[in-house]
Parts: structure tokens; C-alpha cells; sequence
């Protein structure tokens, strides 16, 4: 399947999408519009949209419902009956009017993927009248198919409430993600390809947003670009705005399908990430009760060899103070017998809450001021030099680490001994900053201005300076 911008990406796209909408399902976040005025005889729809999952299912998730009375509806989700995230579009009306699961199943939480979904029941063959594209090829392999009848009308678009990231038919089944580029065509059958995205032609096995302003939504159709912080829910293509629900500003974010930012790793769990919950997009991780070390480490899902980064992470719940954060190289041969600063084989660096102190081995690198909740600690991550620097609150907290491994897979890290939590800025922050400075390619909203050099850790500049 090709590639979309994501953990594999392309410095320049043509079409640059600004923003996604960050979903949260332990906030119950999601969109609604009830459409007073339908149509219940539409043989011709799209919907396309960019998505980025956040964690390992355990329940179904929605990303599209059109619920009209009873059991009547139209659905697009992840369906999880036989264990693993499975794409599945269907329509029900008493009995299903068309319904496609796919074999294919969706775990990749570090890259976003693009679903097209095109109904024309007026075509003669049975396996034209629903099309499901991934990532911008026609996908063919189904756990399970119901062809819509020959000129069946669908109720997408009929009266009734339409969702996106819920299903008010099972009363939950929030999704946890980015969603972005978000098109709904009433009465219109388009194909992806030079319609929602297309083939890089350098790169041709990446598939890319292409501006979908020109396309006809029809009288129900919108498009969410997500770019009204004040209005999430906003149509950029009309009036069928939706009504945003436990959503605020914050989560109107820039990692989107053409610059993807990296986040906290939740399929990161066995055996040392037990204790930890991840929410906010995977920005906030949070260490749950007890005493163990090992089972509280959280870890970045972008690992880098070269380059220069700058992280920020802006201090939670911190328990007793056994808080820290930091670097660790080469996670896949690390021994996670004990706290972040006394990992065997130098593995880890360790930033200490309780005083201060940059800890490698076992031994004290440097003293700096302890920190507490709210107090935001700047990491910055020089491999081409082989240094490592940390600010608190925009000032240098301890001396510079030097003759770091600059041979080794590095990524950033949180640890504690009991209640903790983190919430990490890697450029597209779920918590509000005051001033906001971006790296010098203008990537990035920090609270402190990025130092010199460094960059924030997304795909963009990882194809240029990683």
C-alpha cells in the first residue's frame, strides 16, 4: 500500500494542509449537524478524509454517521468484531443496503491515512457501485461484502443527525485522533485521484492532499479544513456547519497529512509502559498509582540518528517529585531495570524534578533548580554535535551534556516512580501557549523561542535535516 506524508514524507507538497481537528475520546469530543431538509433518493455520494489514529482499539471507533430514526443509518468505522481495527462502510435501513469490511487491518498510530469512499449505484457492474480507496488505491480484499442494488438510494444525506468521530446510534464509540480535509459530496461520485489527492510524481509511491475547493458539495455536502480555531465545526465550502461538542481551540492543531509532528508512542507498552494512559493526541501521557519505575516510562514514536531537535514539555501531576524527563538511545537493547538516570549502560539522560539534577549512569552530570507542575522543561538534541541541553522555563537548567553517541537511535522520554503526568510539545502542543515561537523554517508553536539551530520534530524537517 503507498505511503502517505507521515512517517515517510516529502519536504515540498504542492497543496500545504494547515490544520486537523485533534479528537479526544476520554473527552467525548466530536461534530454534529442535523440536516432539517434531506434527501433520501441520493444514488451518488463521496466522502474522503485524512485521519491519524492514536492507540490500540478496544472498542469500535466512528468516523462518520448519518443517523436518521431508529436503526436507520449510514456509517463509516473501525470495526473491531474480529479483534483488529478493521475499515468498514455499511448502510441499514432494517437490512443492510450496502456494507464493505475490509481484510486489511489499521495499527500504523505514527502515520496518517487517507480513506475515499465513492457510491454510484447507477453503475451496471455490482462491484463499481461502492469503492473504497486507502491511501489512494481502490482496495479489493474484503472479510465481508454487500453490493448495493442496482440504482439503490442511499440516506447519507437523508433528515436526520450526522457525526463525525461518534455514532449516536451506539451512543459513544468516540474517535481518538487527527482528523483533516474532511469532504462530504452529496449527489456526486468522484474518483481520489486529481479530485482529494494524488501521486507525488518524484516520489510516486506517496500519496498526497491536493485542494479540494473546486469540487461540487451539493446542497448537504461540506468541508472542514478545521482552520476556524473559534469554529471547528465551521464549512469551508457553504453553510452546513457542524456544532462542535467538548471541543475548544486547543485542539485545532498543524499536524496534519502534509506535515506530520511526532507524539508519544502508545503501542510502546510491554513490559515498561504499563502504567501509563495516553490522551490529548498522545501529548499527555499519565502515570497511574503505585511504585514501580519500570512500568512508568513513556516514550516518542519518532526516532532520529542526526539533526538538531527541540522538545518542550510542560509538567503535570509530578506525585513526589520522582519525576523525570530526557533522551534514551537505542531503546530496542535497553534494560528498563530502574529510573530513567540509572538505566544500565548509559543508556538514558534523565532531567530530575525534585532537584534538578541531569543523572546519566547513576552519576550526576550537572546540578541545576528543581521544577514542578506547570513549570515547561526545553530539551534540546544536538546528534550532529553529540550534545544535550535542558531549559527550564526558557533558561538553561544545568550545564550542557557533551559526547553523546551520535551512532545511535535516539528518542525523548518521561519516567516516574508513582503518579505523574506529561505534556509534551513536539511543535503542535494540546496545551495553550502564551507566546508561541516557531523553529526556523517556521514549523512549530513553542512557549520559548526555539534555540538556534534546532528544529522541531516533524516530517518536514526530518527530510531536510534528519
Amino acid at each position: 500500500m503507498p505511503l502517505i506524508l507521515g512517517t515517510n514524507s516529502i519536504k515540498d507538497t504542492t497543496f500545504t494542509v494547515a490544520n486537523s481537528c485533534r479528537f479526544d475520546d476520554s473527552s467525548s469530543t466530536r461534530l454534529q449537524r442535523t440536516i432539517s431538509s434531506g434527501s433520501s433518493s441520493n444514488t451518488k455520494f463521496t466522502i474522503s478524509f485524512w485521519f491519524k489514529m492514536c492507540h490500540n482499539h478496544t472498542n469500535d471507533e466512528w468516523f462518520f454517521e448519518n443517523y436518521n430514526s431508529g436503526s436507520a443509518r449510514t456509517w463509516i468505522r473501525f470495526n473491531l468484531d474480529t479483534g483488529d481495527p478493521r475499515l468498514e462502510v455499511s448502510e441499514y435501513t432494517g437490512s443492510y443496503i450496502f456494507r464493505k469490511i475490509t481484510h486489511r487491518v489499521f495499527r500504523d498510530i505514527g502515520a496518517f491515512y487517507h480513506i475515499h469512499v465513492k457510491f454510484d449505484s447507477t453503475q451496471s457492474t455490482d462491484t463499481e457501485r461502492l469503492k473504497i480507496y486507502i491511501n489512494g488505491v481502490l482496495e479489493t480484499n474484503f472479510a465481508q461484502t454487500n453490493h448495493p442494488s442496482l440504482n439503490a438510494t442511499s440516506i447519507v444525506a437523508n433528515t436526520g443527525n450526522q457525526h463525525i468521530a461518534y455514532s449516536e446510534n451506539i451512543g459513544g464509540a468516540y474517535f481518538s485522533g487527527y482528523m483533516c480535509e474532511y469532504v462530504f459530496l452529496e449527489g456526486v461520485a468522484v474518483e481520489p485521484n486529481g479530485n482529494t489527492g494524488e501521486f507525488d510524481t518524484d516520489s510516486p509511491n506517496i500519496w498526497k492532499p491536493v485542494d479540494v475547493s473546486g469540487l461540487t458539495f451539493g446542497t448537504n455536502g461540506f468541508y472542514l479544513d478545521f482552520e476556524d480555531s473559534s469554529a471547528l465545526g465551521n464549512d469551508a465550502a457553504g453553510s452546513n456547519n457542524f456544532t462542535v461538542n467538548n471541543l475548544t481551540a486547543i485542539d485545532q492543531s498543524t499536524d496534519t497529512c502534509t506535515n506530520n509532528f511526532a507524539t508519544m508512542n502508545p503501542l510502546d507498552k510491554t513490559p515498561i509502559g504499563t502504567s501509563i494512559t495516553y490522551s490529548d493526541g498522545n501529548l499527555t501521557t499519565t502515570a497511574s498509582s503505585g511504585s514501580d519505575w519500570t512500568q512508568r516510562y513513556s516514550l516518542s514514536n519518532f526516532v532520529v540518528s542526526s539533526g538538531k531537535w527541540y522538545v518542550e514539555c510542560k509538567v503535570g501531576n509530578i506525585g513526589t517529585n520522582q519525576w523525570y524527563v530526557g533522551v534514551i538511545k537505542n531503546r530496542q537493547s535497553a534494560t528498563f531495570s530502574s529510573s530513567l538516570g540509572f538505566l544500565p549502560n548509559g543508556v538514558g539522560y534523565g532531567h530530575y524534578a525534585a532537584d534538578g539534577r541531569i543523572i546519566n549512569n547513576g552519576s550526576d552530570l550537572s546540578s541545576g533548580s528543581s521544577f514542578t507542575t506547570n513549570d515547561i522543561i526545553g530539551i534540546a538534541l544536538d546528534l550532529d554535535n553529540g550534545t544535550l541541553n535542558f531549559y527550564k522555563n526558557g533558561s538553561a537548567n544545568g550545564s550542557q551534556v557533551t559526547s553523546l553517541d551520535t551512532t545511535a537511535d535516539w528518542q525523548f522520554v518521561g519516567n516516574s516512580y508513582s503518579t505523574a503526568a506529561w505534556n509534551w510539545n513536539f511543535g503542535s502542543p494540546a496545551f495553550s501557549i502564551s507566546s508561541g515561537n516557531a523553529d526556523a523554517n517556521s514549523h512549530g508553536n513553542f512557549e520559548y523561542a526555539v534555540p538556534s539551530g534546532y528544529f522541531s520534530l516533524c516530517t518536514k524537517n526530518l527530510s531536510e535535516h534528519g
